[in-house]
């Protein structure tokens, strides 16, 4: 704020001047007006100075009346229109700091919305205390109840504060900023001793960041300059302080909000996890869900699908040699290594059966033969590097139908169960129960076979048809022998016309026929045991005979 002068109060543009020359005239006063320089300002001139009057207000010496007796009344008057002038300068300059509390306020206020991050609001505020403040340094401390320790979100101007010391030296913070109150220090010995402040800091305030009660921190202003802080000073931070306690407070339960709805993602994304390894992803999405928690009981669907069974061979013999938690981990690590396989040919594991597998591919034929090879090809190159003396070599049969089949949740209000009920299940159970008794690898339906877009992939033979119990009509039943060692599948290839027109003669009851195609197959290919298993049968039925309507139909009665 300006300093007043005399000038300014008599001045032609000024009313005072008019009410000045009036009373001059009335009294008669024969008097000289003179600034604090001794310059004249009004009167007369040539006025004789007996007498001489200061004219001052609280803000000094403005000038002198000199002249005659009336000289002390002509003084009175301007110091007291001097004094007037002084007080509307004292409310322009109030309004105007004010206006700029007012302005500040709503400019901080559009910052601080801007915001959403406790550190981002912290740095706006000490940023805009800073700026209204003239200060060398400050920071923002906050105090986090759930670690009981201070933080510093924020710190700007001159390196004026020791951050670390600053949070090692909590107790003694807490009786400042964090005791909740607003002050300005004048004796910072204590703050210097710990090493909190530099030596260099002439003077300090701070303000308490609070809500209702609780107080979450404070901002602390430094400077180096011999000038204190004022009251006005106090008030502008006070301010910032209040204001952006509420913003910090809701930042801060922002984080919390978005930290817990990440914790609860989270926990809900390995729930998902954990249900999708105990209900395939696949099995939901079919039901037309993406979340196990959006199927209800009685959800179902129908679809066409390829059923592949696996069974470990001769598995009770097997499971002997071992004790209860060796087979259990020999379980576990045969199961682990065919879902992989399972999943990478497009299908997925419905059941986990022991020693055995229940997998559906709902996509095509193709991926569960594709995924069959692939199991006895890598089963095949695992027997060939175990150890005979300390491990077990392990013989799979893989058996598959394709038909119908119903995906669905099943149970009550209490105990869901996903489950598929169909006649494909069971009869591809009994296909791979088959393995055994063809001598084969792989074995697959002939309805599975017309599922097959391109048959002309795998190396195929026909090995008759099966009446599997419950079913009017007989199943064709196909050796898949892709999945064997290369030297077996081109022993096999060649000798497939052998293999056919044996296969030929014994479903036409010509049984000598049969027999001769089979042996010289056995001749080039002695390890084809499903030729030897259909040579020993020709042979049979060439010596028992057979029924009129023996049409070669195996039937299956049992699993």
């Amino acid at each position: 704020m300006a300093k007043i002068s005399l000038k300014n109060i008599i001045g032609k543009k000024n009313g005072n001047t008019t009410l000045l020359d009036a009373f001059i005239e009335t009294t008669k006063a024969d008097i000289r007006i003179e600034d604090e320089s001794a310059n004249f300002l009004a009167g007369n001139a040539n006025a004789v100075k007996k007498h001489e009057q200061a004219v001052q207000t609280e803000e000094g010496l403005l000038g002198w009346v000199k002249g005659d007796e009336k000289t002390n009344l002509v003084a009175s008057l301007l110091t007291l229109l001097a004094q007037k002038d002084l007080e509307k300068k004292k409310l322009g300059s109030e309004v105007l700091m004010l206006y700029q509390e007012v302005n500040m306020v709503f400019n901080f206020s559009d910052k601080l919305a801007q915001a959403i991050e406790p550190n981002a609001i912290a740095n706006i505020t000490l940023e805009q205390a800073m700026h209204l403040v003239r200060s060398s340094g400050g920071l923002v401390v906050l105090w986090d109840e759930g670690s009981k320790q201070l933080q510093v979100p924020a710190a700007s101007g001159e390196d004026l504060f020791d951050k670390e010391k600053t949070i090692d030296q909590a107790n003694l913070m807490l009786k400042i900023g964090l005791s909740g109150q607003s002050d300005i220090m004048s004796d910072l010995t204590k703050l210097k001793e710990a090493g909190i402040i530099k030596p260099v800091v002439q003077s300090l305030m701070y303000a308490a960041l609070k809500v209702k009660h609780r107080v979450m921190g404070a901002i602390i202003l430094a400077s180096d300059k011999p000038a204190q802080y004022a009251a006005a000073d106090l008030k502008f931070l006070t301010t910032l302080a209040l204001q952006s306690s509420s913003a910090i407070e809701s930042a801060l339960l922002y984080e919390k909000n978005i930290r817990e709805a990440r914790e609860k993602e989270e926990a809900m994304r390995r729930l998902y996890e954990v249900t999708g390894k105990f209900v395939p992803y696949e099995f939901i999405g079919s039901l037309g869900h993406t979340v196990i928690t959006d199927v209800k009981l009685g959800d179902q669907v129908e679809k066409i699908v390829t059923v592949l069974f696996t069974d470990i061979r001769d598995y009770t013999a097997l499971s002997e040699k071992m004790t209860p938690e060796e087979t259990f981990n020999f379980v576990c690590s045969y199961n682990e290594y065919l879902g992989p396989v399972i999943r990478r040919h497009n299908g997925f594991i419905n059941q986990y059966l022991g020693d055995a597998i229940m997998a559906l591919f709902p996509g095509g034929a193709d991926d569960a033969v594709a995924a069959a090879i692939e199991i006895k090809k890598n089963i095949r190159q695992l027997n060939e590097k175990i150890n005979p003396s300390t491990h077990y070599s392990i013989q799979i049969g893989i058996g598959m139908h394709t038909g119908p089949l119903i995906m669905g949740i099943t149970g009550d209000k209490d105990r869901l169960d996903a489950t598929t009920i169909s006649d494909t299940v069971n009869t591809a159970s009994r296909i791979e129960s088959l393995t055994k008794y063809y001598k084969a690898g792989i074995l697959l339906s002939d309805a599975t076979l017309q599922q097959i877009n391109y048959p002309e992939n795998f190396h195929l033979r026909y090995l008759g048809k099966v009446q599997v119990k419950g079913k009017l009509e007989p199943v064709g039943i196909y050796e898949c022998f892709s999945g064997g060692a290369d030297v077996e599948i081109i022993a096999k290839e060649k000798t497939l016309s052998f293999f056919n027109d044996g296969m030929q003669y014994y479903l036409n009851k010509s049984f000598a026929s049969a027999i001769d195609c089979f042996q010289a197959i056995l001749e080039k290919h002695p390890e084809d045991k499903t030729t030897a298993f259909f040579l020993d049968s020709a042979i049979k039925h060439l010596q028992s005979g057979v029924p009129e309507n023996w049409a070669g139909v195996v039937e299956m009665v049992n699993k």
